[in-house]
């Protein structure tokens, strides 16, 4: 995941979005989606990384969509291709692949992709996802447990939050936030909030890892989808950052905070967590 901030922010009345996937299928089942659930999108699609070289000089695209194994060349060299000759100067590139987690744990993406996204959360996760980059306005709200130790970083971390209607309950521990998720557990809201935003480094005893084994672990078993869990880091150490994801982080966000990208992250991992709760109750 690029630390690389968005410095263009998207505002078109018709977004277009450009998908490159190898796949047909996929490419139309993204289209799809895409049309249906972001209103006047166009979508330029392309088979192979010479057909995106070209597409990019034909006019303004507001985001990218990449499967990494092209027919003519690795996705990751397409991403580098468009930071070097986008006639603009931003666009956010999403990696889209099967194997995006593991390729996240190991920490193998690069500076030029800014955002990656999992095949297995399925299409409509991703129109999701990519709506937060080309419609953030339409943030659906929520709760997010926040754990930060800092008062200066909590005050502007929790206004960027609050400023996009996201409801924000702010804690300086672990111990804290496990006090309310026990609240909400025997009130029976689980697991309470929508999602938890952390820091990993607390002056406290326990720490955002231990945070993240807790939660994951037998004594609440609250896996990813149920509640999805970011952590905040300024170590950009790779090995540091894959124990992590291994314990159990859905995403990083890597500081100094830049606002647009914490937002489409929280409001991503917000929207499926709800996505994949409505199934488990229609389940039962």
């Amino acid at each position: 995941m690029s630390t690389q901030g968005i410095t263009r922010h998207i505002s078109s009345e018709t977004p277009r979005i450009m998908v490159v996937d190898g796949s047909r299928v996929a490419r139309k089942l993204i289209e799809q989606v895409l049309v249906k659930d972001v209103p006047g999108v166009t979508v330029i699609s392309c088979e192979t990384g010479a057909e995106a070289k070209a597409a990019l000089q034909e006019g303004i695209i507001d985001l990218v969509t990449t499967a990494l194994r092209l027919p003519d060349m690795d996705g990751l060299e397409l991403a580098h291709y468009i930071r070097e000759h986008a006639p603009q100067a931003y666009i956010p590139i999403i990696v889209v692949s099967g194997d995006a987690q593991e390729r996240l744990i190991s920490r193998s993406f690069g500076e030029d992709v800014t955002d990656y996204f999992d095949k297995g959360l399925g299409f409509s996760a991703l129109s999701a996802f990519i709506q937060g980059y080309v419609r953030p306005e339409t943030e659906p709200g929520g709760e997010v447990l926040y754990v930060e130790d800092s008062r200066v970083v909590a005050v502007a971390t929790r206004r960027m939050m609050e400023k996009h209607g996201l409801k924000v309950t702010h804690v300086i521990s672990v111990e804290d936030a496990l006090a309310h998720l026990d609240t909400a557990r025997e009130q029976g809201r689980i697991p309470g909030p929508d999602v938890i935003l952390t820091d990993v480094y607390l002056k406290s005893g326990l720490t955002g890892q231990d945070l993240l084994e807790r939660l994951r672990g037998p004594d609440y078993g609250y896996g990813k989808r149920l509640l999805p869990i970011l952590v905040m880091t300024g170590d950009d150490n790779p090995a540091n950052q894959s124990v992590l994801l291994r314990a159990g982080a859905n995403d990083l966000v890597q500081k100094p905070i830049e606002e647009r990208l914490l937002i489409t992250k929280l409001i991503f991992q917000l929207r499926v967590g709800r996505l994949m709760r409505e199934h488990l109750a229609a389940a039962k």
